[in-house]
This record gives structure tokens, sequence and C-alpha cells, in this order.
């Protein structure tokens, strides 16, 4: 029987966003000894110990709650050979994933894939402006979403995205608050590259843009798709 002894942690910094494989092997953790998991950028991503390498006790940096979530997992889940989900207590938003490197690898390129099929899938007959901005404005809009930065004040997490031409509407279904991110210039892309949360005002309506022109939101617009 072949006996798993590694595995890696892919998780998104709470600080800067950056997604990052670290080692995750048992031997890393010695006995009562506790290991903090650190990002290249020097933030906190991760802190671990054990006692008896039976129960591992993780502390979680949340960035929804900004605080710490205190999770024990089994030495036998985490070097089983399958993928442990790490996620907010609060919120249930996925925050993370242990597991051998070739499935985390694997998961994160289909996750990949989707969003670029998905933009390929309207590109093709030529519904969005620039098919090469919206792929890099969703793109960057999954990031800010995967390290828990998309959120309404309202306290909802599941912020559903409608997909225009030349952009995206954010809509939060607990108290219809509406969020409009353009992305067909590289202008627009360049918006969504400097905000590292987008928070939806609880009944009310926003555009990530603050600089646009007005004369932007009296375009006509038609509900193609969700996501």
């Amino acid at each position: 029987m072949l006996i798993v002894t590694s595995a890696v942690l892919a998780m998104r910094c709470p600080e800067c966003g950056k997604m990052e494989f670290n080692d995750f092997s048992r031997f890393v953790f010695p006995r009562g000894k506790t290991v903090n998991i650190i990002c290249s950028c020097g933030a906190l991503k991760l802190t671990v110990v054990t006692k008896n390498r039976v129960y591992y006790s993780l502390r979680i940096p949340c960035p929804v709650c900004e605080s710490q979530h205190p999770v024990e997992i089994s030495g036998s889940g985490l070097w089983s050979g399958d993928v442990t989900r790490l996620s907010c207590l609060e919120t249930d938003l996925e925050l993370g994933h242990i597991g051998p490197e070739s499935k985390i690898v694997e998961m994160i390129s289909k996750q990949e894939q989707e969003l670029e099929d998905l933009v390929n899938e309207f590109g093709c007959d030529g519904y969005f402006h620039n098919s090469d901005i919206m792929y890099e404005v969703l793109s960057r809009l999954h990031e800010i979403a995967g390290r828990g930065g998309l959120y309404c004040q309202c306290g909802n997490h599941k912020i559903e995205v409608d997909l225009f031409p030349d952009c995206l509407e954010l809509q939060c279904k607990n108290c219809d608050s509406v969020n409009i991110i353009y992305a067909e210039t590289e202008e627009d892309l360049s918006v969504i590259r400097q905000v590292d949360t987008i928070e939806l005002a609880r009944h009310g309506f926003r555009c990530l843009d603050n600089l646009a022109d007005a004369d932007k939101h009296k375009k006509s617009r038609h509900k193609r798709s969700k996501t």
C-alpha cells in the first residue's frame, strides 16, 4: 500500500491575494511546535500545530471575518490522497485546499479553463466588445471573490454576476443591490486591478469606476448569461 507523506497547501494570501503552493509534508510539523506558513509578501497564511501527528490544529486567517478560524483535521484525512477544503466557518466561503499537488493543480487549471471557456463561448460570436479585456476582468474578479473580497453590506457573500457586451453586473439577491464593472478598455482593466475588495451598497447602486463618463450608465443592455 502506498503511504502518502506529502501534500501542498493552495491558498490565496489574505493580505496580497497571491496564490502560492506551500509544502505540507508530514515532516514539516514537529510534535508540539507551532509552524507558521508565510506568504512571500510576509503575511501569515496559516498556523499549524500537532501534539501526536494524529490530529492537526489549524488556525486560518480569514479575510472575510477578519479573524482566525480554528480547524482540527485528522492526519489520516490530510494524508489520504484526497483534497481537503478549507473554508470560512461563518460564510462557508472557500479559503484554500490541502492535497496532492497533482490534484490541486488539476483543480485550479479546471477552474481557469471553465472561466476561459465561458468567455470564448460568447466571444466567438462577437458578443463582447473586447473578449480579451472581459477575460482579464473576470479573472481578476475571480481572484477577489476567492479571497473573500466580494460581498454586500447586508452580509451576503453569494453575489450573482450577469454578463453584458461591455460590463459585468454584480447583484445581491438579498437586498437587490447592484454594482457595475466595465470591461471593454485597458482603462477598465486598470480600475479593477487597483482594488482588493468590492463591496455592494445595501439596497444601492454603485459603479466600480467612479471616474467613468456618466453616459455609460445610460447604455442599453440586454441580459445574456449568468455565471
